[in-house]
């Protein structure tokens, strides 16, 4: 029933932008924590930031603070990620996910989408 789309990766350049949208079905976000990771390969799929039932519950991982953005909106149901000044470091798949409750580690979330790949290029 609880299904999470994301979409919006894509190539890009360094120190381009992306915007990456998580769309969500069968729960109210407002009830949840959302929360974005991204695993490159031959790597653990690793934090990138959360939010919570309220927008000024957030974290962030420290290599993406100051450039990223997570924000939600109750209206479409859904949480956005904006990726500002991107490097090939950047590069991944990155996944959505929900929990019950705010959370940083990806244990505590139950639900998870199939991920969008972001490529940036040097």
């Amino acid at each position: 029933q609880v299904q999470l789309i994301e979409s919006g990766g894509g190539l890009v350049q360094s120190g381009g932008s992306l915007r990456l949208s998580c769309a969500v079905s069968g729960r109210t976000i407002s009830s949840v924590g959302m929360g974005w990771f991204r695993q490159a390969p031959g790597k653990e799929r690793d934090f990138v930031a959360a939010i919570g039932r309220s927008d000024w519950s957030r974290s962030y991982a420290d290599s993406v603070k100051g450039r990223f953005t997570i924000s939600r909106d109750n209206a479409k149901n859904s949480v956005d990620l904006q990726l500002n000044s991107l490097n090939p470091e950047d590069t991944a798949v990155y996944y959505c996910a929900a929990g019950p409750w705010f959370a940083v580690r990806s244990s505590q979330y139950n639900y998870w989408g199939q991920g969008t790949q972001v490529t940036v290029s040097s």
